[in-house]
């Protein structure tokens, strides 16, 4: 799994800064990799395949129970009358769309689920950023993980300071994950695979 980060740290690089930035003192770091250091990332990553696993027991229910249906409609479409088919049929269709709207829902909500468990990494890590910034009187930190920094000077990587310095803070708290076995809730039914069409 790959968790989705929005991109914290400050890239500023305007045109006319070139001059103004060498009189600045500037320093980069990989945020990708920061936060790959983080201990609450691993929390948060297995909270987040827990909440996964509560999602797909409930897929692969609402798709053995449209597998089952379909298979006792075809033991007895013959002996059905068309008013009988039609309404199985219809039944078989709404499970079907059902299955589908729960599977695009899920999607949906594990990414909310996922950007909820960062969040709190995010804003430790950009807390940690700007703790090290002041105490080592940097003006800018650039973000080498995003790859837009076509030139520049010499800096300074403070990506161990700041680790360093989120290590003596306390532990961002992940919604959820002390009790992730536990406390899962899956969204309401609603989305599979096109089940077969009865004749």
């Amino acid at each position: 799994m790959k968790i989705t980060i929005k991109k914290v740290a400050l890239i500023i690089f305007a045109t006319g800064m070139f001059s103004f930035a060498n009189a600045q003192k500037i320093a980069h770091l990989s945020l990708d990799s920061l936060i790959s250091l983080m201990p609450e990332t691993k929390t948060a990553k297995e909270a987040a395949q827990e909440y996964l696993k509560g999602i797909d027991a409930e897929s692969i229910a609402m798709q053995s129970e449209l597998e089952n249906k379909y298979k006792d409609y075809l033991e007895k479409e013959a002996t059905m009358s068309d008013l009988l088919k039609k309404t199985k049929q219809d039944d078989l269709n709404q499970l079907q769309r059902r299955i589908e709207d729960f599977k695009q829902q899920a999607q949906q909500d594990y990414q909310r689920k996922t950007a909820e468990l960062t969040a709190p990494i995010m804003d430790k890590a950009k807390k940690g950023i700007e703790a090290v910034a002041k105490e080592g009187g940097y003006k800018y930190v650039l973000d080498t993980s995003v790859g837009s920094v076509l030139y520049s000077e010499a800096s300074d990587d403070v990506l161990m300071a700041v680790k360093k310095k989120l290590d003596s803070m306390p532990l961002a708290v992940i919604p959820g994950a002390n009790n992730a076995s536990g406390g899962i809730k899956v969204p309401p039914s609603g989305g599979g695979k096109t089940p077969p069409k009865g004749k």
